[in-house]
């Protein structure tokens, strides 16, 4: 069913924030590494393959991770030297192909239909840059490839850390049949549930339902949902991909109540302002408050106006009345904050359609 039209190559660094911490300081090869600062209110960067081995992982609770692994060492993030490796192991994909799509520090989707060595294997392209990062910067990557961006990335996950796997066109059904429908990409637990209730629980039980079926229980995104049981995935690789928002979150010192934390509001908004400032060629018209609860509850509330903010007294303004929408009791305490500023997209693109930011 699938027709392949790319060679889609996803680069995945192993434990990227801790290899790197251990690459540094050879006192800490071989031994369970977590990135993360000490205290209550932490939480994990990164983990170490030796680390993970007692179930550490990111985004638990540093407190958590110390009981998993009581020897672990602990080390503070230094996202400026992350962020200056990210540069060059953008450099030596960039000399195979100029279409790379970062999605973090840590990872990439790159565009190899045609490559700048000429290499007509994209799994060969991907070997040379694993085994560059590998001699010039003393990191492993994983590399998955496939015809599209969503089998590209299940596969980089297949053999890690240090491995390679490839899905060839001819053989994407065979290789997604059997998979839990968990590893296609949106399916979180929510939605494997919802899927679970009807008997899916792989890409094969997916597939037995008819599209306007999955369409009917759960709108597009159902659609999408038979798409993806077939391997089907359109999107291209996209370079120089604009920030479509901007926001600033802290954790708290200590839980506090909701109307405790309007000077976390108005200070974070400034935070968020200062970023959006740098972009003056875009506007943004939504702005964001995000809590997290003292259980790790996520709630999220927007507003979307008719005049983008003029100040960032505006946008703390606009984060304080959205406090208004959250319906859990007075007394929940919430451990972080966050605002920000989204649907971030070109002044002259608004221009160009009207007078989009007038009143009704």
């Amino acid at each position: 069913m699938y027709r392949p039209s790319r060679k889609i190559v996803h680069i995945d660094m192993d434990a990227y924030y801790a290899s790197v911490e251990q690459r540094d300081d050879p006192r800490l090869k071989g031994k369970p590494v977590i990135v993360a600062w000490r205290g209550a209110r932490s939480v994990v960067c990164a983990a170490s393959y030796e680390a993970r081995k007692f179930g550490v992982r990111s985004a638990m609770p540093a407190l958590r991770a110390a009981r998993l692994c009581p020897t672990a060492i602990f080390i503070a993030p230094d996202f400026i030297r992350y962020k200056a490796v990210s540069e060059q192991i953008r450099a030596i994909c960039a000399r195979h192909t100029d279409f790379i799509e970062p999605l973090s520090l840590d990872e990439a989707y790159l565009d190899v239909t045609f490559n700048k060595q000429g290499i007509a294997s994209a799994t060969e392209v991907a070997e040379s840059i694993r085994a560059a990062i590998g001699a010039e910067l003393s990191l492993t990557a994983s590399a998955g490839i496939a015809p599209n961006k969503f089998l590209a990335k299940i596969a980089s996950d297949w053999r890690k850390p240090d491995g390679l796997f490839v899905v060839r066109p001819q053989r994407v059904d065979a290789f997604l049949a059997p998979l839990a429908v968990s590893r296609l990409p949106g399916v979180g637990k929510v939605m494997a549930k919802r899927l679970a209730a009807i008997g899916i629980a792989t890409v094969t039980d997916l597939r037995a339902l008819p599209p306007a079926a999955l369409e009917c229980r759960f709108g597009q995104w159902g659609r999408r949902l038979h798409e993806l049981a077939f391997g089907i995935d359109e999107r291209p690789v996209v370079t120089g991909r604009p920030a479509l928002q901007v926001s600033a979150e802290d954790t708290l010192e200590r839980d506090l109540r909701l109307h405790e934390i309007e000077p976390h509001i108005r200070r974070l908004s400034e935070k968020a302002w200062r970023s959006y400032q740098k972009q003056p060629a875009r506007l943004a018209r939504t702005v964001v408050l995000k809590l997290k609860t003292s259980w790790f509850k996520t709630l999220t509330r927007s507003l979307t106006l008719h005049a983008p903010p003029a100040t960032a007294a505006d946008v703390a303004e606009i984060a304080c009345v959205l406090r208004e929408r959250v319906a859990l009791p007075p007394e929940t305490l919430y451990r972080l904050v966050g605002v920000g500023l989204s649907g971030l997209v070109d002044a002259e693109r608004l221009g160009a359609q009207g007078d989009l930011f007038s009143g009704d």
